[in-house]
């Protein structure tokens, strides 16, 4: 199966390549920003050596779609998608942290909690809690955002303003539209069956001083979902929640040894769990979405994505 998992584009304009664990964005005369969705696969801030089929188009086409669900509450930096696995949007200067928020004691939250800390990012935790038990308000836990090959550290929002990293008023509305978006995020799992569990959010600053959202939003990458059916008599029995994430990866690569920890091996993936792993990329589209989803042709994915590019930005 081909996937793309390095781009080396050369578009009119072109000022800059940033390339991130999973995507690589071109700057386009200082003005726009083309991003790539590659076919990379990241757990434990690693980004795992071999690619994942139509991964990236997954991540692309759910993002693009919660960017036009939530446009009415949070601006956003989206201005087209015209290609599968690629976004245009305006130039931003990016907060260098993440707006994670969770509604559910889960995933670091719950190793960090079986750890008998109970202290989260300057947020206190009640005890008695048990893995993926519902917090009574949805928590925000913001992290600072790693360089590649380093690991994004927890941070409390007294630590962000103490150290400026973002000013008092910048920060307020970061939280302000975290929130929003959580909770139209929820709403939204909930008409699908599904329970927005726990995300992250990334912003940036237009040139003209315009706080927006940026990045990706609500997909398996960024964000766990549990499947809503049951998960209260799955609480009450102690039994393992039904996941929609990229958990999976995570909990396959703790069995076999790897958590990201220096001097620990990846270990190898095979074809074969390669493609369960894309299969369960596509349920996650098809469940987050509650759509059909349609594979792009992946024939020469290089070609087709700076065929597609070049038309755009000759159309502007």
């Amino acid at each position: 199966m081909n996937t793309i998992t390095t781009t080396n584009f050369n578009f009119p304009g072109q000022k800059s390549v940033y390339r991130g664990k999973v995507r690589e964005v071109y700057n386009i005369n200082d003005e726009l920003l083309v991003m790539v969705a590659t076919d990379r696969l990241s757990a434990f801030d690693v980004v795992m050596p071999k690619g994942i089929p139509y991964k990236g188009q997954i991540l692309n086409q759910i993002a693009t779609k919660f960017m036009q669900l939530t446009a009415d509450i949070v601006p956003n930096w989206l201005i087209a998608t015209p290609d599968p696995n690629v976004a245009v949007g305006h130039l931003c200067d990016p907060f260098k942290v993440e707006m994670v928020i969770r509604g559910y004691l889960s995933g670091h939250a719950a190793r960090e909690y079986a750890l008998g800390k109970r202290m989260l990012c300057g947020v206190a935790l009640a005890e008695g809690l048990k893995e993926n038990d519902k917090f009574p308000e949805p928590i925000i836990t913001p992290s600072t955002k790693a360089d590649n090959g380093e690991h994004d550290e927890d941070i409390s929002r007294e630590d962000i303003l103490a150290k400026g990293i973002v000013s008092e008023e910048d920060y307020l509305v970061l939280e302000k539209y975290t929130r929003a978006l959580f909770q139209r995020g929820t709403e939204i799992a909930a008409s699908k069956g599904l329970i927005l569990v726990d995300t992250k959010y990334e912003f940036g600053k237009t040139k003209d001083g315009k706080i927006v959202l940026i990045d990706e939003i609500h997909t398996p990458d960024s964000s766990r979902y549990f499947y809503a059916d049951g998960y209260q008599e799955r609480q009450d029995k102690n039994e393992a929640q039904k996941q929609l994430s990229k958990e999976f990866v995570r909990q396959w690569l703790i069995a076999n040894g790897f958590q990201g920890k220096d001097g620990q091996q990846i270990p190898e993936m095979t074809d074969e769990y390669i493609a369960t792993v894309s299969d369960r990329y596509i349920e996650l589209y098809e469940n987050i979405l509650g759509e059909s989803f349609v594979k792009a042709d992946i024939s020469n994915i290089d070609a087709r994505i700076e065929k597609n590019v070049l038309a755009f930005l000759s159309s502007k």
